[in-house]
C-alpha cells in the first residue's frame, strides 16, 4: 500500500486548487499541503536525520502539526505524536524510551522537552526547515516500515508506545473506506477537533479526510460554542467526534440549526451515554454512531455503521476486514449471549510495542484487547467491562499504577489506591482513596494540587476520598472491586 504521506500527493494531483485545511483565517489547497510536506520533509533530512529516526510532534491541532507529520512520513522518519497537556516528566520517559532525536514543537511547549534537540515553530530554524529544496524522491518508507509510535497505558509499568506501521494505517482507512455510506467522501467537509496527537484524531479523522480528498476545518480545542459555530460557518458535513463534545453540544439552544448541514456523525473513545444519543436524534434528526477501537488497532475496529440501526449502549458490529472473536476464560468461543474478552485479528493491527514487538498480536495474528463484551441476538456488540484496569477519560487511557506511584510519594500518604468511577461528562473520572501517614493529617485539596503539579490534567484524581485503612484479599491485594462498590 506504500507509505501514508502519498496520499496527500494524491489528492493534490486530483484536486490541486481545492481547499485541503481550515484553520481560522489561514487556509492550504491540496497542492500547496503536498508542496509544504515536500519541503518540510527536505529539510528535517538535512537535519542528520535517517530513516527510521524518531521524531516527537508537540503541537495543538493546526496546519503546523499537518504538515509535520506527513513530512516526516515521507522522509522515511518516525512521527512520535505527543499529548499537549503532559508534563515535562511524562514527555522526558516518552522521548527517552523512544530515543528522539527531536521534538518537533509549539513555542510555548518546547520549555517542557528537556533532553532532545526542539525545533520551535515560528522560529528561524523552522523558517529555515520548511524553506528547504521540495524532496523530490519516492516516499522513504514502505507498508511494513514503523510509521507512528503512539504511547498506551498498559497493563504494567509506565505508558508504552505501540508500533503502527504504514501498512496498519492504510488498511484501518480501506477498511473505514468499505463501509456505505462512505465515512468521507470527496466533497465532504470535516470537522477536526479531536487531538491529533489522539490515534483517533489522527487516522479516523486526519487520514480519512486525506485519503478522500476532502476539506477539514481544524480547531486546537474544544469549545461547545466556538466549535458549533465552524459546523456553521463552513457547512460542516462530517463530524469525527467523543462524548464529551456531543454531551456538551446537547446542552445548547441552537443545535438543530447548526447541524443542518451535517451528513454524518461519529463518536469514539468512550462510550456515549443513551440520553445524549437520543436527545440527539430528537433534535437534530441525527443518529450518532458509536465505534469501538484501540492504539493498537489504528484505531477503528467496530461501529454502528455496520449495524442494521443504531443501538443505545452499543458499539456496533466488526468494520469490514476486522475478525472479531469473543472467548472465554478458558480461550475457547464464548457461549451465546455470554461475555467474552474481544479478540481481533486483521492488517490494521500493531507490531507490538516499542522496541522489540512484545504484547502484540499472536503466531495467528490474534490480539487480545483485554476488553470484554458480548453480541445480542441480532450479533451488535456491547462493551461490559475490561479485564485489564485501565480508566479511559474522554477517551485518553489512565493507568492507575502510574496515578498511584505519584500520590504515594507525598510524603504524608501511607497507602493509595486508585480506581475509574462514572463521570457523565467524560465516561470516566480518576477516584483515590488514600490512607494517610500515622499521626499526620492529609485534606483532598493537598493530594489533589500535588498530583497536578506532576500529571497530567486528565490523569489527576477529581475526587479523593481519606479513608483509615484499604480493603485487601488474602494475599495482600487491594481488593479495588470493593473500592469501586464503596
Amino acid at each position: 500500500m506504500g507509505n501514508v504521506a502519498d496520499l496527500v500527493q494524491r489528492a493534490a494531483e486530483s484536486a490541486p486548487g481545492k481547499t485541503a485545511l481550515i484553520a481560522g483565517d489561514r487556509e492550504l489547497t491540496w497542492a500547496e499541503l503536498d508542496a509544504a510536506v515536500s519541503r518540510f520533509a527536505a529539510g528535517l533530512r538535512a537535519r542528520d536525520l535517517a530513516v527510521g529516526d524518531r521524531v516527537g510532534v508537540l503541537l495543538p491541532n493546526g496546519i503546523e502539526f499537518v504538515i509535520s507529520y506527513f513530512a516526516l512520513l515521507r522522509a522515511g522518519l518516525v512521527a512520535m505524536p505527543m499529548n499537549v497537556s503532559y508534563t515535562a516528566a511524562e514527555i522526558e520517559h516518552q522521548v527517552s524510551d523512544a530515543e528522539a532525536k527531536l521534538v518537533i514543537a509549539d513555542a510555548a511547549l518546547a520549555e517542557r522537552v528537556e533532553s532532545v534537540p526542539t525545533l520551535e515553530v515560528g522560529s528561524a530554524e523552522w523558517d529555515k526547515t520548511a524553506a528547504a529544496t521540495p524532496w523530490s524522491e519516492p516516499a522513504a518508507s514502505a507498508d511494513a516500515d514503523l510509521a507512528v509510535l503512539l504511547y498506551t497505558s498498559g497493563t504494567t509499568g509506565l505508558p508504552k508506545g505501540a508500533m503502527l506501521s504504514h501498512g496498519a494505517l492504510l488498511a484501518n482507512l480501506e477498511q473505514l473506506a468499505r463501509i456505505d455510506p462512505p465515512v468521507v467522501a470527496t466533497d465532504d467537509v470535516v470537522l477536526l477537533v479531536l487531538p491529533l496527537f489522539h490515534v483517533y484524531g489522527l487516522n479516523a479523522g486526519l487520514g480519512m479526510l486525506v485519503r478522500a480528498g476532502a476539506t477539514g476545518v481544524l480547531a486546537d480545542r474544544f469549545d461547545p460554542v466556538d466549535t458549533l459555530s465552524l459546523v456553521r460557518e463552513h457547512d460542516v458535513t462530517n463530524i469525527v467526534g467523543a462524548p464529551p463534545m456531543y454531551v456538551a453540544w446537547s446542552l445548547l439552544p441552537d443545535l438543530r440549526d447548526a447541524f443542518s448541514s451535517v451528513r454524518l456523525a461519529v463518536s469514539g473513545a468512550a462510550p456515549l451515554p443513551a440520553a445524549v444519543l437520543t436527545r440527539f436524534a430528537d433534535v437534530t434528526g441525527h443518529e450518532i454512531y458509536e465505534g469501538y477501537g484501540l492504539t493498537e488497532t489504528a484505531p477503528v475496529l467496530t461501529t454502528t455503521l455496520c449495524s442494521r440501526v443504531p443501538k443505545p449502549g452499543s458499539i456496533g458490529r466488526p468494520i469490514p476486514g476486522v475478525e472479531l472473536r469473543l472467548l472465554d476464560d478458558s480461550g475457547d468461543d464464548a457461549d451465546e449471549d455470554d461475555p467474552g474478552e474481544v479478540v481481533v485479528r486483521g492488517p490494521n493491527v500493531f507490531a507490538g510495542y516499542w522496541p522489540d514487538g512484545n504484547g502484540g498480536p499472536n503466531p495467528s495474528g490474534w490480539f487480545h484487547t483485554g476488553d470484554v463484551a458480548y453480541a445480542d441476538a441480532d450479533g451488535d456488540l456491547f462493551l461490559v467491562d475490561r479485564i485489564r484496569e485501565l480508566i479511559l477519560v474522554s477517551g485518553f487511557n489512565v493507568y492507575p499504577r502510574e496515578v498511584e506511584d505519584v500520590i504515594a510519594a507525598h510524603p504524608d500518604v501511607a497507602e493509595v489506591a486508585v480506581v475509574g468511577v462514572p463521570h457523565p461528562y467524560t465516561g470516566e473520572t480518576v477516584r483515590a482513596f488514600v490512607v494517610p501517614r500515622e499521626g499526620a493529617e492529609v485534606d483532598a485539596d493537598s493530594v489533589i494540587d500535588f498530583a497536578a503539579k506532576r500529571l497530567a490534567r486528565f490523569k489527576c484524581p477529581t475526587s479523593i476520598e481519606i479513608v483509615s485503612e484499604l480493603p485487601h484479599s488474602t494475599t495482600g491485594k487491594v481488593a479495588k472491586g470493593k473500592l469501586r462498590s464503596a
